[in-house]
């Protein structure tokens, strides 16, 4: 079936940098503060090299792009020379639409687009996401790598469960459907928690997930619900770096994480962060140049009293 025609009110353009690898989380959130999608590409076989690139619509918010182009370089000492490419508005849905076929991720959950037939799928978790806005989406490494630590911690039943930078909301939805727990979803991105939420009432789980907006753990929403059993955070190293110690704060005794948004080269510099906060490597994951750990807070043994 073909995908439905929607037009855009204005015309589109894709926007890139190429970087070394130490430079791509500054540039993804250059880039990201004014696109709302954002794909990261290795632009050589080495990986040395990578492709940072997002679709805007053509000439908005020029002047917030170039300071945050400005940051970035300041950051990292890499100046990269910004490409811009004219997208059609209904090519560039189209190719996404073929970019995003079902796909099967792990034993248990299947994700499928909007834009394909209706299917029942009676031995997996089917969740369906509109392909427009399907970044975050089980086609990204970090994503697939989160729904496959979920399936390893499930036997453990959770019940307090964060997702916290929830995106499309796809991990939310995936607990809440395989744990049959509620879900606490938080992004700082107003348009995220609204896809979020569309999600969830698409998937007929929005009485189970609750999305709210948030500035990290210094969300209200966050601190009621606390501890959690099980958090999700797929964002990317340095922030996951930077939030280890509030992580360790509210997270239960007992309780899992499970940290995505890191390249495998990263994973040392996570690991540190968080092992002097006290919680424990159980496993890592790979997909791709992406990681995906599993860690644990230990239980503090119980003190006999005389």
């Amino acid at each position: 079936m073909a995908p439905p025609t929607r037009r855009h009110a204005t015309s589109l353009e894709t926007i890139s940098v190429t970087v070394p690898e130490a430079a791509v989380e500054a540039y993804e959130n250059a880039i990201g503060s004014v696109c709302a999608t954002v794909g990261i590409f290795e632009a050589n076989p080495e990986g040395t090299q990578w492709r940072v690139e997002g679709v805007k619509d053509t000439g908005h918010r020029e002047d917030e792009l170039a300071a945050a182009l400005v940051l970035a370089e300041l950051t990292t000492g890499v100046s990269a020379p910004l490409e811009r490419a004219s997208t059609e508005a209904e090519g560039w849905l189209a190719r996404t639409y073929e970019a995003f076929p079902e796909q099967e991720v792990g034993r248990r959950f299947v994700v499928r687009g909007t834009h394909l037939p209706d299917s029942k799928n009676a031995t997996r978790i089917v969740l369906t996401l509109d392909a427009g806005v399907a970044f975050g989406s089980g086609e990204h490494g970090s994503t697939r790598g989160c729904l496959r630590a979920l399936e390893r911690v499930a036997y453990r039943h959770p019940r307090r469960i964060l997702d916290l930078g929830c995106g499309t909301g796809i991990l939310a939805m995936a607990a809440a459907a395989l744990l049959h727990q509620k879900v606490l979803a938080v992004d700082i991105e107003p348009w995220s928690v609204r896809v979020a939420a569309q999600n969830a009432k698409r998937n007929q789980l929005n009485r189970t997930i609750t999305c709210r907006l948030g500035n990290g753990w210094q969300t209200p929403a966050i601190w009621k619900a606390a501890p959690f059993d099980l958090v999700f955070a797929n964002i990317l190293a340095r922030p996951l770096c930077l939030m280890a110690k509030d992580l360790a704060r509210y997270l239960a005794p007992g309780g899992t994480v499970i940290l995505a948004g890191l390249l495998r080269t990263q994973v040392r510099m996570v690991l540190a962060a968080h092992r002097r906060q006290g919680l424990v490597l159980e496993q890592e994951l790979h997909e791709g140049e992406w990681a995906t750990l599993i860690l644990r807070r230990p239980v503090l043994p119980i003190r006999k009293t005389a």
